[in-house]
């Protein structure tokens, strides 16, 4: 579609925002949003006609990009057939979803559970690993993030915690492995595994086994970095897992359905968590959802007792008439396939050529269609370029990169010292190219902060 320019419009939904639209993690005042005209395939468009290549995915959720004509009439045709029905009913579309991604997880993990997005599909993981353990803490990273409800923000090791942060959620945060910036004082991989495992089991040993319900994980941690796990550490911890009888979570929200050029990331380690959790790709955000998929002896534990939570939503036909069309778009398109492929072929080469052209890149890490660059203002130190959670005037160089990233044609996903290069799993090389050249000349604005 070419985008047509229509600037009266595009001031009325700016207008309307600004007057009504509450925005999430934002000072209100202090926030100007895009207003968006439309979106297909891997770009969007704004009113003044103005075309952007998304390398953000959304929210890293659009795994098969915005528009795609067969997911689009794949609801078009549930809202004809059934647009609603409560959840304690069996509904072909929610069968069919939840037969579509057990099959692709690993393991046992073949129940599956619904809800409406990743947070509550954390919250409900965490309630059934307690229920089955009869424990009440659970340990996740420091550097994580797990959702905004209420226990997934305080799981969360982010910033984003603090500010609901009560201290008495039950929550125990320790170190996963990060070997740019180790805790360890690790030199190899070998040596940040071995040590960041040391630190988990004496963290556990320090807190009482007996009281730890679960640990959780980003199979590959999202939002806080892309840190690709050394060898050997998901296993690792799996075995801890199993010496203590701990339930071990995967959250695969944001590194499932492909994003990692497997279907989800746990077959990247040959690891089988006790439960995973999705949303995002499940339908590329087409209509919210997520879910929780269960091990058979965590089902087992509800068989004939009855499990305490559930949400109104759950399953909902639109959302899993999406789920499903996605799933056999993927399948038949090869999308998880497209993005094996280019991560190893395109992507990562070019960044690592990027990385040599740039004194501003630090470190480039990731896998699929998902990587990440790291900004430093000295390599040899490996200053970041903005302060750790850095604001305002402190976030300039990041806002400038931004900026030129944009004023190029390309929406960028900025966090903290990092943007991170996250683009449809079925985006084209030749796409992948544009937005490459793009990011190139921006990151020569950060390299104006460094020396």
């Amino acid at each position: 579609m070419t985008p047509q320019p229509n600037p009266e419009a595009g001031a009325a939904v700016k207008a309307a925002d600004r007057d009504h639209v509450f925005h999430s993690w934002s000072a209100q005042e202090l926030i100007d949003p895009l207003a968006v005209a439309g979106a297909e395939g891997s770009y969007f468009w704004d009113y003044d006609g103005r075309r952007y290549l998304d390398f953000s995915s959304g929210l890293v959720y659009t795994n098969i990009g915005y528009q795609h004509p067969k997911v689009v009439a794949a609801i078009q045709e549930q809202a004809a057939k059934m647009t609603t029905f409560a959840p304690a009913f069996a509904v072909e579309a929610r069968s069919e979803a939840a037969r579509l991604i057990a099959e692709r997880t690993p393991g046992d993990l073949d129940k599956i559970f619904f809800t409406n997005g990743g947070a509550d599909a954390v919250e409900h993981a965490v309630r059934m690993a307690r229920l089955h353990t009869g424990r009440p803490k659970v340990l996740s990273a420091y550097r994580s993030y797990h959702g905004g409800t209420q226990q997934a923000v305080n799981l969360t090791g982010d910033p984003r915690r603090w500010a609901s942060d009560s201290g008495t959620a039950g929550v125990v945060h320790f170190w996963a492995p990060y070997l740019y910036r180790s805790r360890f004082y690790a030199e190899t991989e070998e040596q940040e595994c071995a040590r960041a495992l040391e630190h988990l089991e004496t963290t556990i040993a320090f807190e009482g086994p007996s009281t730890v319900a679960a640990i959780i994980l980003e199979t590959i941690p999202g939002t806080a970095g892309i840190m690709v796990p050394p060898p050997g550490y998901l296993a690792g911890v799996r075995e801890i897992c199993d010496k203590h009888g701990i339930v071990f979570v995967l959250d695969e929200v944001m590194a499932g359905f492909g994003r990692t050029g497997e279907w989800f990331a746990a077959d990247l380690f040959d690891v089988t968590p006790d439960l995973l959790t999705f949303a995002k790709g499940v339908n590329s955000g087409y209509v919210p959802l997520g879910g929780v998929a269960i091990s058979g002896a965590i089902a087992e534990t509800f068989g004939k007792r009855p499990y305490p939570g559930g949400l109104t939503y759950s399953g909902h036909p639109l959302a899993c008439a999406a789920a499903v069309a996605t799933i056999n778009v993927m399948a038949q398109e090869g999308v998880v396939e497209n993005a094996a492929r280019l991560g190893a072929d395109v992507v990562g080469p070019e960044l690592r050529a990027l990385a040599e052209r740039h004194p501003s890149v630090g470190e480039v890490r990731g896998t699929g269609m998902f990587w990440a660059l790291e900004l430093v203002r000295d390599r040899e130190t490996r200053e970041p370029l903005v302060p750790y959670n850095a604001a305002g005037e402190a976030g300039a160089p990041m806002a400038a990169f931004a900026a030129a990233a944009k004023k190029g044609g390309l929406w960028p996903f900025v966090n903290m010292n990092r943007t991170h290069v996250v683009p449809p799993c079925n985006i084209s090389e030749a796409e992948l190219k544009e937005g490459l050249a793009v990011l190139d000349a921006a990151l020569s604005v950060a390299d104006e902060y460094t020396g």
